[in-house]
């Protein structure tokens, strides 16, 4: 199992079930057959912007953060999270398309949020693309470009610079 395809899954379980510790969640990853550590799904949790709250009901649970405001991620982060996933990067007037492979655009998608590019008005995901608006003032020539910078994409092909 990839790290998306495993952080896929945490996403999923921290959704439908109450989970309040990295600890349960590698017992639910156990039981279906999918090896993880602690450590391991901590840092899956942190790369997925989650965070620990009180639901209706009072329990504490873990759950996706659901804006970028609460929480502003490093540009390092974002670069990580490019690097590994984006496989190309192309535009058209304000609009920048980034596509990644199949089931990863989202936790692309979640740290293009939190990072909170200043060139950024928003962006959609879908499976394995992702569709970003930059200011009009910013432009999509310009972001498209930093985007390629930061997954260290060429503007060509979307293949990796110098292969």
């Amino acid at each position: 199992m990839t790290k998306a395809q495993r952080q896929h899954r945490i996403s999923e379980l921290i959704e439908r079930e109450v989970i309040s510790t990295a600890a349960q969640i590698v017992a639910r990853l156990q039981s279906e057959g999918i090896p993880a550590t602690q450590a391991t799904v901590t840092r899956d949790l942190q790369e997925l912007g989650t965070i620990k709250m009180r639901d209706e009901h009072g329990s504490r649970r873990i759950v996706v953060a659901a804006t970028p405001k609460i929480s502003s991620a490093p540009i390092d982060h974002l670069r990580r999270m490019m690097g590994e996933w984006v496989v190309s990067v192309e535009n058209s007037a304000n609009l920048v398309v980034v596509r990644t492979p199949p089931g990863c655009a989202h936790v692309v998608a979640s740290a293009l949020d939190r990072s909170a590019l200043s060139g950024v008005v928003g962006s959609v995901a879908g499976d394995d693309t992702i569709l970003v608006i930059a200011r009009e003032e910013y432009g999509g020539d310009r972001l498209a470009e930093e985007f390629r910078q930061l997954a260290g994409v060429d503007a060509t092909n979307g293949s990796p610079k110098g292969i």
